[in-house]
């Protein structure tokens, strides 16, 4: 029960994050999700007042705890079907931007601008797959600290409301040679990086655009299961002295629920009201879970980290932006 407390706190702050998201002029201006809104005011309360110790055990609860039971329903968003629709044009795209931007983050934020791996490997996966869950869902599995998750979440939230605004604006003016409303919708939601971001950016140009950009945004999200699961083998061994042993293996074994949950809604087990009422509720706690993390974000931290992550992220941008629209042309023509 120690955890109440705290819990009660970080659920007030999600609540409240979710009502500004869904005023009127935020959707017209900014259109945050409840994610980012929940990490902004997380930070100003956490870095403005002491927070009061009997909150602290149900804050930590929240950042924890309700982020995994958060991601194993994620998996109610997206069916197996989902990435049948997509085809394997979609598929392809799909797949070779994430590993291809993975890997590329990975490489410059090491090399050139020497950020330590936790952070290299947040923005990384933030960018790759699906933004602050992704960033969230990997923190603990490259102990990164609180902080560095922050600067990550922001580097996604700086970049994909950009490509937000960015990605409709230029097709519409016609410099996307190539490409019509479906392909655009891939292009889309293989490099935009938040869920609500690729919704946006597709509906802007058309129902067409925005369900196939959503479908294979989707898709990017479920192979986070995969690359969590990589991230964990591949960090026992590089920190091991006597070789790996799977006991010692940290798996996060709420990938698994992950992957059951999308099979479950695979087999329509759910009426689609109950579904959807299922994806309000995951959306609160992962707001929780962001309130939280935001409390705990020192910007004292964040300001040593400096400018080097946003120029890592920037560059990533590029190439997603760039690289990603070349992929889709070339894909589209193999299988035209």
């Amino acid at each position: 029960m120690n955890y109440l407390a705290g819990f009660i706190f970080t659920s007030a702050l999600a609540l409240l994050s979710m009502f500004i998201s869904g005023l009127d002029i935020v959707k017209s201006t900014v259109n945050f999700s409840p994610l980012i809104i929940a990490i902004i005011i997380g930070i100003i309360v956490g870095n403005s007042v002491k927070i009061p110790e009997v909150l602290k055990p149900g804050i930590t609860f929240s950042l924890k705890k309700i982020l995994r039971v958060a991601i194993i329903f994620l998996g109610f968003r997206l069916t197996f079907q989902n990435i049948i629709d997509v085809g394997l044009e979609g598929l392809i795209v799909d797949t070779f931007m994430l590993i291809s931007s993975f890997v590329i983050t990975v490489f410059v934020s090491q090399r050139f601008f020497g950020l330590d791996s936790q952070m290299s490997y947040m923005i990384a996966s933030g960018s790759s797959i699906c933004g602050a869950s992704a960033v969230l869902a990997t923190s603990p599995i490259v102990k990164g600290q609180m902080h560095q998750a922050a600067m990550a979440v922001a580097t996604v939230t700086i970049f994909g409301t950009i490509a937000m605004f960015l990605y409709p604006a230029v097709y519409k003016a016609g410099l996307l040679p190539g490409l019509d409303d479906t392909t655009y919708g891939i292009y889309t939601g293989a490099t935009v990086h938040e869920v609500a971001q690729v919704v946006a950016a597709g509906f802007a140009v058309s129902d067409e655009a925005g369900n196939t950009a959503t479908i294979v945004k989707l898709t990017r999200v479920m192979m986070l299961a995969p690359l969590l699961l990589f991230l964990s083998f591949y960090f026992a061994k590089k920190h091991s002295t006597h070789g790996v042993n799977l006991r010692e293996i940290p798996i996060p074994w709420f990938v698994f629920g992950f992957i059951g949950m999308v099979g479950v809604n695979s087999m329509s087990v759910f009426p689609k009201d109950v579904v959807n009422l299922i994806n309000q509720v995951d959306t609160f706690l992962l707001t929780v879970s962001m309130a939280a993390l935001g409390i705990e974000t020192s910007i004292d931290k964040m300001k040593k980290a400096g400018m080097k992550p946003i120029y890592s992220a920037l560059v990533v941008f590029v190439y997603l932006f760039v690289v990603g629209y070349i992929v889709t042309i070339l894909v589209h023509k193999l299988f035209s």
